[in-house]
């Protein structure tokens, strides 16, 4: 699969996160986010299309056996995603830690339909400040530990709110704490990396149109705030 495959990939499967990355302004930086977001989509997508907790297992170790070739350095198996992202890794020295997290957190909720605010935090945590945070080291490797983790957690509410595996009212409370967070802790991003952060800035969309969507993003890619 070529780089522009991959990310019409990308913008069927994730068109938020695919219009916030329109906002980085190197190509290949870009692509690498987009390899990103392509594996954390491989890997929401074994639980969907798997109708059994033991078949979702199977397909997200499947993954973890690919994160296995690529940090030893051996072959890596011929799946586009697999390589964008063993490209990825090898270009910004990523660590793995947060990549497995990623793997773990859904292995951990695979027979959950719903979650409780506790377990729903866990998994924000663990799925979306790993994004988030990997995304901002492509972007600018001197990003401030942490700084982009908030906004993570914000995006992986939302997630979870759009799946049905929280209760809205109970979901929404903690995404307007954690944006309060975020808000402040993005301020110390640089401008290479904001773009990493800045879907959180969504969850105060008034609109689910594009063309609201595409106005939120741009004026807090403008006003460097989310």
């Amino acid at each position: 699969m070529a780089a522009d495959d991959l990310d019409q990939a990308v913008r069927r499967a994730d068109p938020d996160r695919w219009l916030a990355s329109r906002f980085i302004a190197d190509p290949g930086a870009r692509a690498d986010v987009i390899a990103l977001y392509a594996f954390d989509h491989e890997l929401a997508r074994a639980g969907v299309v798997a109708s059994q907790s033991l078949i979702a297992e199977i397909r997200l170790t499947w993954w973890r056996e690919a994160l296995d070739e690529i940090f030893a350095g051996r072959t890596v198996r011929a799946h586009p995603v697999a390589l964008a992202l063993d490209a990825c890794i090898k270009r910004h020295n990523l660590p793995r830690a947060p990549l497995e997290a990623l793997i773990d957190a859904r292995i951990a909720v695979a027979d959950r339909p719903r979650l409780t605010p506790g377990q729903a935090t866990t998994w924000a945590d663990a799925v979306g400040r790993s994004t988030v945070a990997l995304a901002a080291r492509i972007l600018d490797r001197a990003s401030p530990d942490g700084a982009a983790n908030p906004a993570g957690v914000v995006w992986g509410l939302m997630t979870l709110k759009r799946a049905g595996s929280i209760d809205a009212d109970e979901v929404d409370a903690l995404i307007a704490e954690s944006l309060k967070v975020a808000r402040v802790a993005a301020r110390a991003l640089s401008v290479a990396a904001f773009p990493a952060v800045v879907c959180a800035t969504l969850a105060r969309a008034r609109t689910g149109s594009e063309i609201g969507k595409r106005l939120r993003l741009l004026a807090a890619v403008l006003s460097g705030r989310l």
